[in-house]
Order: structure tokens, then sequence, then C-alpha cells
């Protein structure tokens, strides 16, 4: 049990001490601060405090604290638990204030792009609360659910918004509760009563040769400007379409040291933090790029860019927001209606179906070629791989789409719909609510997310089950994916499945 006593410690150059609640435990020493003040006039010669009126507020507060840990299992606590857990009280913790928490550390650790979209889901939460001080307890399902229906119109953030909130909630739950020791400062999670929807499948926004070839060869709006937008966005268009589909971030993040004997060495910005290769990977620069290159390329010595991007642009979402617009004026300059503008990635999209379609790559030989892991992770972390089968694929898209009037074979490409009787699989970004059963009674139940399989849902519930269960009897695993609305029965026999 741990022993509290009122003491001081210190002494300010004014004469006053600050009172502290001595916390002993383990035969360790823990100190709270108090707002408590007194002199030396209030204590005895052995440094005892003799003032009434905080010794009788100390033992109020000894007192109240003794209660509180009455109520727990401390044996096996630090005694900074015991003063973690009495400091904290029963106060409500902010929600909004570890959520940015939670955002500088991902930016600590590199992730700029995602904690962008961590920032503005919080953004968005928060105008639809009316605070910018969102607190744990107002994170309630009823709540949760109809900002989550403010976000219905939305194509994609319905589903990225609350999957990062849901995140964050994820990680508070662990770092501020601790079930073993019985310290729950977050009391309730009100996500498994919260569906998420699914964000609209993504617009097949590839062009073809044909409408490449208007595009690139349109003349541009007339302009005063010496550096028109639309000139930049025509420019970077054709750098994506003749590197294989290469992203915005990664142009603009090209170092000099990158450039090398003719080819650009890079890892993927959006994928290198969760790839053992790093995202890393090599393109040629075909014949039809070396002028565009060296257009933009940093005149300046001590520059370590590649690209003098940087120079009219502060950041990489600002170059890509403004390469698009330069897009946008130039499909209206060719009377292309809005809902069928380009975009940037119009062109990494056309560079993959080209190469399809037009120059009979398979699809694996198009997600190499346009740095897709293939779900090789590990083996491409192991390899040293030759890029060569790319170059020679990017150069076939480019003779066929800029060097000659071959009729494209886009259109023969079919759109079916997903088949309905497709596998039930899990995503740990998923909400999964799941039950055991055996003789129709419910004996274990889990609502969380960070499964992969069917079977780690099923090594979670087991734990839970009765001993009483006899051996050969089947139980049920009823498993739900909350955030599809879609749900299978897996049966399990007790000394043979589990």
């Amino acid at each position: 049990m741990a022993n509290f006593k009122a003491v001081v410690r210190g002494e300010r150059k004014d004469g006053f001490m600050q009172v502290y609640i001595r916390v002993t435990h383990h035969r360790m020493h823990g100190y709270i601060k108090t707002d408590k003040m007194i002199t030396k006039r209030e204590l005895t010669k052995t440094k005892e405090i003799k003032d009434p009126y905080v010794l009788t507020w100390a033992n109020e507060r000894i007192l109240e604290y003794n209660a509180r840990l009455n109520r727990k299992d401390i044996s096996k606590w630090r005694v900074s638990d015991v003063v973690e857990f009495l400091k904290s009280g029963d106060d409500d913790l902010s929600f909004s204030e570890y959520a940015r928490l939670h955002i500088d550390r991902l930016i600590d650790n590199g992730q700029m792009r995602t904690s962008q979209n961590y920032r503005r889901a919080l953004g968005h939460m928060e105008r639809f609360y009316g605070t910018n001080k969102i607190m744990f307890s107002q994170l309630t399902s009823s709540q949760l659910n109809r900002w989550i229906q403010s976000l219905e119109q939305t194509h994609r953030a319905k589903e990225m918004y609350p999957v990062c909130i849901r995140q964050v909630f994820k990680a508070a739950v662990k770092e501020y509760n601790d079930y073993e020791k019985e310290v729950i400062r977050i009391k309730s999670n009100p996500w498994g009563k919260v569906q998420i929807p699914q964000s609209d499948r993504t617009t097949k926004r590839a062009i073809s040769p044909e409408e490449c070839r208007i595009f690139f060869n349109a003349p541009l709006p007339k302009t005063k400007l010496m550096s028109p937008l639309p000139e930049l966005g025509r420019d970077v268009a054709k750098m994506v379409l003749c590197l294989a589909g290469m992203n915005t971030i990664d142009l603009y993040e090209l170092r000099k040291e990158d450039y090398i004997n003719g080819c650009l060495c890079y890892k993927r910005a959006k994928t290198k933090k969760f790839r053992a290769d790093d995202a890393y990977f090599e393109i040629r620069v075909e014949p039809i790029m070396q002028e565009l290159i060296e257009k933009y390329r940093s005149k300046k010595k001590n520059d370590p860019y590649l690209l003098n991007f940087h120079e009219r642009f502060s950041t990489s979402d600002s170059f890509n927001a403004n390469v698009n617009n330069g897009i946008k004026q130039m499909c209206d300059s060719l009377g292309i209606p809005k809902d069928k503008s380009y975009c940037v990635y119009t062109f990494r999209h056309t560079w993959g179906t080209g190469a399809q379609n037009d120059c009979g790559a398979s699809i694996s030989e198009v997600a190499f070629g346009m740095n897709h892991s293939l779900g090789h992770n590990i083996t491409r972390g192991y390899i040293k791989i030759d890029f060569t089968p790319a170059w020679e694929l990017n150069a076939k898209v480019i003779d066929f789409i800029f060097f000659s009037t071959a009729r494209s074979k886009q259109g023969m490409a079919k759109s079916v719909e997903e088949p309905q009787g497709k596998l039930f699989r899990l995503s740990p970004k998923r909400m999964v609510y799941a039950r055991a059963y055996f003789r129709g009674e419910i004996l274990a139940e889990v609502s969380d997310i960070g499964f992969g399989t069917v079977e780690e849902v099923m090594d979670r519930l087991t734990p839970q089950l009765p001993p009483t269960i006899p051996e050969g009897c089947a139980v049920q695993f009823r498993i739900k994916d909350v955030d599809a609305d879609r749900e299978a029965v897996y049966e399990r026999t007790k000394g043979k499945g589990f």
C-alpha cells in the first residue's frame, strides 16, 4: 500500500516553499505538486509542516488518494504509475490536444503527407463540433455517426477522415489505458457502433493516345506571363507520362545526385516508409525528355535540387496544385468540358493503360514499371533489381503515343462490375466486430481494428472461451467487417481448431 505525507521541497528567493504530497510505494518516492505555499515560520525545527490549514487540506487530499487506490490492485505498480494515476484523477482528456500530438509524431517520423490527411480530418471534425477542443467524452457513437454523415457527399474523405480519427483514438487508448493495472482513463470505445462508409471506387482517369496527341500538340493559351501555368502544366504532364507515371512530389524532390548516367534514381515518396526496398526505382530519361529536363534544370551551383520547381513553389503540394491548374487551363482552351477535364494523375493512369492495352505488357509488368510493390515487399528488399524491363516498356509507350499514328485498343477494354461472390477478407484499418457462440450463447466478443486475417480474430476470441466446453464440440465464430457491412461465419472444433 502507498504511504503519503505533506512535505516541502526547495526554497524560492522570496522565502516561500512549495508544498508537495510525497508518495512512498515499494520503498520508492514520488511527489505530487500542490498549489500551497508556506515559509519557514510554518515549519518545525525538523522541517515538518505545522500550519494547521495546510495540514487539514493535505490530510483531506491524502484521504481521497487512499480511497481511490483502495479500489485498485497496485501491488505491481511503480511509484510513477501511482503518481500518474492520482494526478490524472477523473478529468476528461482532450482528444484535440492528443490528435495534434499524434500528428506531430507523424511529422517527426517523416510521414509528412500522412500527417496532412490527419490534420484535415481533425480540422473538419472540429468545425463540425464547433470547437477546437473536442474531449474524449464527446466522442459518442451517435455524434460520430452524424459527423460521418456530413461527409457523405465526398468521394474519399468519407472513409479516410473517420479512419484517421479512429487511428488516433486507438493510439490514445493504447497510451492512456493500462488494463493490467486497471488504469482506465478513456472509459468507452464508441467505434463498435460506428459504420465507416467505403470511398467511391477510383475513376479510371486514363485518356486515349489519340487524346494525348491532341493535348500535347495543342497551342498554349495566349498570355503575357513569362512562365504561364498552362505551359508548366503541359510540360509536367509530359514528364509524368514519359517517366513511367512518376508522381509530382517525386519530380519536385529530385536531387542532383539522383540523376546518374542518364537515369533518375529515386525513392517514391508515397510508399518509401512502408516498403523494405524503400520504394527505390530507376527510370531512364528518354531522348524526348532530355530537353525538358534541361529546360527546368536548376542552374544554381549550391542548389541541391535537380529541377527548379522549388524556386517557384514552396511545397510539393503547391507545385502539384499549380500543375493541375495549368492542365485545366489547357483543357479549357481545347473546349474539354469541366467534368472531363484532365489532371496530372490522368497521365500516370494513361501510361499504365497504354502500356497494357497498346504495348502488350502484362499487369505485373505495368505494376513494375509504375513502381508498385507487386506484393513482394520483402523480396524486393533482398535483391538487386534490374530496371531495364521498365525502361524498355516506357520507350514503347512513348513511341506509340508520340511517334505513331496507330489507333489505340483502349476503346476495346471492357469494364466489368466487381463480382458479388468475392472472398471475405479483412484489412487492419477496418473495424471488426466478432462473437464466438456455443449452443447459441455468446461466450466471447471483440470489437477492434488491426486484424489482417480471420485467424487473427479467432485467436483473440478463443482465450476468452470457458474451459468447460467438451472436447470435440464445435464453436461458431461470427465475424463482421463493420465498415464494409459484410459478415462471415466460421466453425472450429475444440481439440482440432482451437
